[in-house]
């Protein structure tokens, strides 16, 4: 069996993890983690729309979309 190598972001996490002494607390950091990564997608949106790669008429074409997974 070959050992698990952490990448930098992954062992930065497991060491904050060890301050992790309550239910309360983890579902703290799990809400920062959470934050942290809807602020990023928010920041992807606003930069799409403003580059015009998303438009109103993109957004409309959302609520059509079925895309799914072939199953054979």
């Amino acid at each position: 069996m070959q050992p698990t190598v952490f990448n930098e972001a992954q062992q930065e996490l497991l060491d904050m993890l060890s301050f992790v002494k309550n239910p309360k607390m983890l579902t703290q950091l799990k809400q920062v983690v959470s934050d942290y990564f809807a602020c990023q997608a928010q920041e992807e949106i606003d930069r799409m729309w403003e580059s015009g790669e998303l438009t109103e008429d993109k957004v409309e074409g959302f609520k059509k979309l079925h895309e799914r997974t072939p199953y054979h």
